[in-house]
């Protein structure tokens, strides 16, 4: 998939690098030259720019995107950038909220985008078990050995046709499926895979590479 992330700071760097690493075609906005310049020392594609600025999206490849994440820390700019690339194409826009709002104000926020993500609110569950004498660390000793990954199916991959149900792939397993940019959910009995779907697949993280390519037919 193409996407594209606003803002390169503490969640969107590590969201950059982790959609990199599953092989995802990722392009970088942000008008902070210090952390372009660590973008593109990770080899990342970037533009230094306001990325809710139309023509700073553009550069970074709005029009063939799939996904826009807004991610910076002000959420009425990732609001803004969600809108500018709404008005450029059909893709997926997903914006980080930092802060607690009133109800008619995240309504707004829910209706127009399509997903919204609260990472400091993951952080507080953190904390909350941990202080309760849960051991958090479980979650991310469990998450060095598996890796929760999506897989967009090119044209004439060797799945498709095939029962989503029946999909088996060593070293992983598919828990999720998608139609093109349509949300991921649970497949039901029967459902086959089309090109373009989204598959959800948690897989060995030393294995992801090969998981994703027997599900494509990549040599």
């Amino acid at each position: 998939m193409r996407i594209v992330i606003v803002g390169y700071g503490r969640v969107g760097s590590r969201t950059a690098r982790v959609l990199d690493e599953e092989g995802h075609d990722v392009s970088v906005v942000d008008n902070d030259h210090v952390k372009v310049e660590r973008a593109r020392d990770r080899g990342l594609t970037v533009v230094e720019g306001d990325g809710s600025n139309p023509s700073a999206l553009r550069e970074a490849g709005v029009a063939d995107a799939e996904a826009v994440g807004a991610i910076t820390g002000d959420p009425t700019v990732n609001f803004e950038i969600c809108m500018e690339a709404k008005d450029e194409t059909d893709c997926r826009t997903v914006m980080r909220i930092s802060e607690d709002f009133h109800q008619e104000i995240y309504d707004e926020f829910e209706a127009a985008v399509d997903e919204i993500v609260y990472p400091e609110r993951l952080g507080a569950a953190g904390a909350k078990t941990a202080m309760l004498g849960g051991n958090f660390n479980a979650i991310g000793d469990l998450t060095e050995r598996l890796q929760l990954v999506t897989i967009a199916v090119d044209d004439g991959a060797p799945v498709i046709g095939d029962h989503v149900n029946d999909l088996s792939v060593e070293g992983g397993r598919v828990y999720a499926h998608g139609r093109r940019r349509g949300p991921l959910t649970i497949p039901l009995p029967g459902t086959t895979v089309e090109a373009g779907d989204r598959l959800a697949v948690l897989a060995e993280t030393d294995r992801v590479g090969e998981v994703r390519s027997e599900i494509l037919g990549e040599a």
